[in-house]
Parts: C-alpha cells; structure tokens; sequence
C-alpha cells in the first residue's frame, strides 16, 4: 500500500480504526474520516510509529457534498461509519430511519461517486464497503439498519461492474456482530425490546444462530478488507466477503 491514499470513514473506534491502522501498517497514507474528533486523535497518536500515516478529518457524513469532496483523489475507499436504532417498525422514527440510510447508504454513494474519476483516471481503485450479514439477512427491530445494508450490497454490485473496464474493484466484507461500542449498545437495546437481561442478549438473541459462539474481532475485519486491496485479490470484485461464524450456513 506504499504510495496509496486510502479514507476510511467511521474512523475513530471499532472497525474504522482497526482498518485505518492496518492500512497504515501496510504503508498507505489513510485520511481518517469520523465526527468524533477525540477518538481521531486518540488514533492518529496510536499511529505514529506506522509505515504510513493517518491524517484525522472530522466530518459528519450527513453533509453530503462535503463527504464527496472528501473522497476526491484517494485510490482505496473504506465506507465503514454506521449506526443503529432498535426499534419496532411501528415505533421507528421517521427522522432516525432517514438519517441512518443518509449515513450508511447515500454518503456511501456520494463518497464513491468523488472517489472514481481519481481512481478511472489512474486505472486502478478499491472501493471496500463494509456491510453485514444484516446486507442478506433480516432481524426484527433493525429495519433502518437492515435497508441501509442490503442497499450498500447493491451499490457496491453496481459500482464492481461500472468500474470493472477501468481496473476498480468494489467488493463488501460482510461480518456478524463485532466487538464494537455499537453493538456493545445493541445488546442493551436488545434487551428492552426482548424484555430480557443483557447478559442473556448475546447467547440468546445475537449469537443464537451463529455455530462458532464469539464475536468478531475488529482487527479480522481489517485483515479481510487489506486482502481486497492486495494484487491477489485483483480478479475479485462484485462479491461480498462473509465473516459471520457460520451464521449464513444454515
């Protein structure tokens, strides 16, 4: 990744900042994009000694231009933000299911959208977004999230075929549930919408389908999306790399 420019957004804690840092690592120099300011900080210190570099943006990906604007010139771009809300449909907020697609589905496309010309005017790109087994599956109470997904599966499809005649590849990692801070709070939401305890939620309710009974690591995440930028994974594109412990083998 020496030379390369890649952003990452959602990059201050949890799958961000595992992938910002393994970026780096390899040598890319990473703008790391997150409306946290502390957490980007926090990272940009935690990167010094790194073969490359992490430049901290803080930016609220709400802002649509400015969140296309920002992705003007990078050779890898990592759509990673997100959040969730858990919800029964007939209880979801209006105004929090339009702001979840608005950060996890259409900041994704505009992000794309100022990434390719950089990235059709070189020849070659990576566009990694990183979806969920929420992209091809559902759970009740996760409507916005679950939307959001299963459009980030389909835009990245689009853009790996578009891109394609200009060597870009656009490809999701797709994981179960991962030791994060958001889904340290879906277990506490979960637990009010199963009228059950939170230590219950994990064993019964998130893990319940998945054989190999742990959450991710954010760093397995990181390595997956470091593979799709590699020359290996030169011929992968339109798919969706699933890490989900065997959730989706039923």
């Amino acid at each position: 990744m020496a030379g390369r420019t890649a952003l990452v957004t959602g990059a201050a804690a949890g799958i961000g900042r595992a992938c910002a840092l393994r970026l780096a690592a390899a040598g890319a120099r990473v703008r790391a994009v997150d409306r946290d300011a502390d957490g980007l900080r926090a990272l940009e210190a935690q990167a010094r000694e790194l073969p490359g570099t992490v430049r901290p943006q803080v930016l609220d990906l709400t802002d649509l231009d400015a969140a296309e604007a920002a992705a003007a010139g990078v050779d890898v771009l990592v759509n990673n933000a997100g959040l969730q809300h858990v919800r029964p449909l007939e209880d979801f907020p209006p105004e929090v299911f339009h702001t979840v697609l608005t950060v996890m589905l259409e900041a994704p496309f505009r992000l794309i959208r100022g990434a390719l010309p950089h990235m059709y005017g070189q020849g070659w790109g990576r566009i990694v977004n990183i979806s969920s087994v929420h992209g091809v599956r559902a759970s009740a109470f996760k409507s916005a999230y679950v939307a959001a997904k299963h459009g980030l599966e389909g835009l990245s499809k689009t853009a790996a075929l578009e891109g394609a005649p200009h060597g870009v590849t656009s490809n999701c990692v797709s994981p179960g549930y991962v030791r994060t801070a958001l889904v340290e709070r879906q277990i506490a939401d979960q637990a009010a919408a199963h009228g059950i305890p939170p230590e219950r939620v994990l064993s019964e309710v998130l893990l319940r389908d998945t054989p190999l009974k742990r959450l991710a690591e954010p760093e397995e995440v990181a390595e997956a999306v470091a593979y799709l930028c590699t020359p290996s994974a030169a011929f992968v594109t339109g798919t969706s790399l699933t890490l989900d412990g065997g959730w989706t083998a039923h």
